[in-house]
């Protein structure tokens, strides 16, 4: 209540057209007790306007638990704001005429593949970019067995089935952004992490900023990532999207960003040298698809109220209070950033935050664009959107509670606990083992990840997860109508047949 209170305050005396250092004062304030209501152990926010850094600051602290403060030279992760880096990568390969947008995948990538031949065919490189390749998410690729790496992710996309037609939808896809990685490393002939730092980070000075975390394993100044488990919130292990580098494994500072941001705002010329064409610049913010209402966006929009929600190449698009507005969060467990641009203006924020999916980031973009694009500090979205997303969260709540409701009592699985045990395989989810341990059974994914299975009803078991912030799910054995024997497991659509055992 008493952070509600502070909070409330600082809005009150502070509802009315702001200017100059006034808006600075007014953001400063705005966001620490913006940090304090939302729970957050540390925040580093900077903007940038008119080609410089008008505001950079670190908040909070970098571990609950301990003294160490955020900077703006502290370490947090860019996770999928990356995508926009691998654009600007390929960008650059179109300016010296390597690539082109509307070339084949398969010209520079002759053995990739999609399960449709047809699709594997006829997408464009401009398709990897987009989110409508017709493919579905697949993160299960990365996120269960991260240790498969790169190659074999995309290898195994050969299996990967269309959830709709080429270009006839939106479904976000972290995969497709990998393959362009791939094409940046075929073209250049150098890595992706490689050309991220020489041809990008590099230029702009960005001496801070790393393409993986295995780059900065050694970087002391660095933030832990945080989750709220069981109604408290704790530092947890740290994640890697590594396995899918260009799509969300970069790192950077408060600092090393704002010089991002305000290339991302049209200056692509440093010390004389282009780094992008103007043209290319505008390819990267045009609006390629269409985001429908039905799903894909974030839901903001039921308070921004845009007119048009649209894709670019990386970036989330739509209209507020009459500017083009293009933005990207990004998310790994325990950690959350965005960045924001109104280009028109030369206006741009980015928002750094160390506790897994706190929405403050929206509302802190949003209050920047108000108080530096349009001098006003009369809008409370701190406030607006912890009830926007506290009611999504009731609602959510709420479906898992009548689920549970509509489970069957006194039911048992069909056959013994060691019948379900042995491997589960299939050419595009890859392989579980499942075990049985101490009279439960246990579901063995990859090398780090695992679950406890406790039965739920009939032949479905509730898996609890080694990673106990991932909360629970629900797996089916499918036992066949003729055999009468475990024929294969389903976890959340992903069905993999049990492999028999050779004698």
């Amino acid at each position: 209540m008493k952070k509600l209170i502070v909070l409330s305050f600082i809005l009150l005396t502070s509802l009315s057209v702001v200017s100059g250092q006034d808006q600075i004062a007014t953001l400063d304030q705005y966001i620490e007790a913006s940090r304090v209501a939302w729970n957050v152990p540390g925040l580093a926010v900077t903007v940038v306007r008119d080609g410089k850094v008008i505001f950079a600051k670190g908040y909070g602290v970098r571990e609950l638990g301990k003294s160490e403060k955020v900077d703006v030279d502290t370490l947090f992760g860019c996770m999928s704001t990356t995508k926009a880096m691998t654009a600007v990568a390929l960008g650059m390969l179109v300016d010296e005429g390597k690539v082109g947008w509307d070339d084949k995948v398969i010209e520079h990538l002759p053995d990739f593949r999609v399960a449709d031949p047809y699709v594997a065919n006829e997408l464009r490189i401009r398709d990897l970019l987009t989110h409508n390749a017709g493919l579905g998410n697949a993160d299960f690729l990365w996120a269960l067995t991260p240790e498969i790496g790169a190659d074999e992710i995309v290898r195994r996309m050969r299996f990967a089935p269309q959830a709709y037609s080429l270009r006839g939808g939106f479904i976000y896809q972290n995969i497709m952004y990998l393959v362009a990685g791939k094409v940046v490393e075929k073209a250049s002939g150098m890595s992706w992490e490689r050309f991220m730092k020489e041809r990008v980070f590099d230029p702009l000075g960005m001496k801070n900023t790393f393409p993986s975390y295995e780059y900065h394993k050694n970087y002391a100044n660095r933030s832990s990532a945080h989750f709220e488990v069981n109604g408290t919130i704790r530092p947890i292990p740290e994640d890697s999207a590594d396995p899918v580098a260009p799509a969300g494994a970069v790192w950077s500072t408060a600092n090393d960003v704002g010089k991002w941001v305000n290339f991302m705002l049209g200056n692509t010329t440093l010390g004389g040298k282009q780094l992008l064409k103007p043209e290319t610049y505008k390819e990267l913010l045009r609006p390629q698809v269409i985001i429908p209402p039905s799903g894909g966006f974030y839901p903001t929009a039921a308070l921004t109220k845009p007119h048009w929600t649209t894709y670019g190449l990386g970036w989330f698009q739509h209209d507020y209070r009459g500017e083009k507005i293009d933005f990207h969060t990004g998310s790994l467990d325990g950690r959350t950033a965005i960045i924001g641009l109104i280009p028109d203006k030369k206006l741009g924020v980015y928002v750094f935050g160390n506790l897994d999916h706190a929405e403050v980031r929206h509302a802190l973009m949003y209050k920047v664009f108000d108080l530096f694009g349009f001098g006003d500090n009369s809008r409370d979205w701190s406030t607006e959107l912890k009830t926007l997303y506290g009611g999504l969260k009731e609602a959510a709540d709420k479906a898992v509670a009548e689920a549970k409701a509509k489970r069957k009592p006194g039911t048992k699985p069909s056959l013994p606990l060691e019948s379900y045990a042995g491997k589960y395989a299939d050419p595009f989810f890859g392989e579980m083992t499942v075990e049985p341990v101490d009279g439960k059974l246990k579901l063995i994914a990859g090398k780090e990840l695992s679950a406890t299975l406790d039965h739920w009803q009939f032949d479905t078991f509730s898996a609890k997860w080694s990673r106990e912030w991932w909360g629970d799910a629900l797996i089916s054995f499918r036992i066949g109508a003729v055999s009468g024997d475990v024929e294969a497991i389903d976890l959340d659509g992903a069905v993999m047949r049990k492999v028999p055992i050779t004698k």
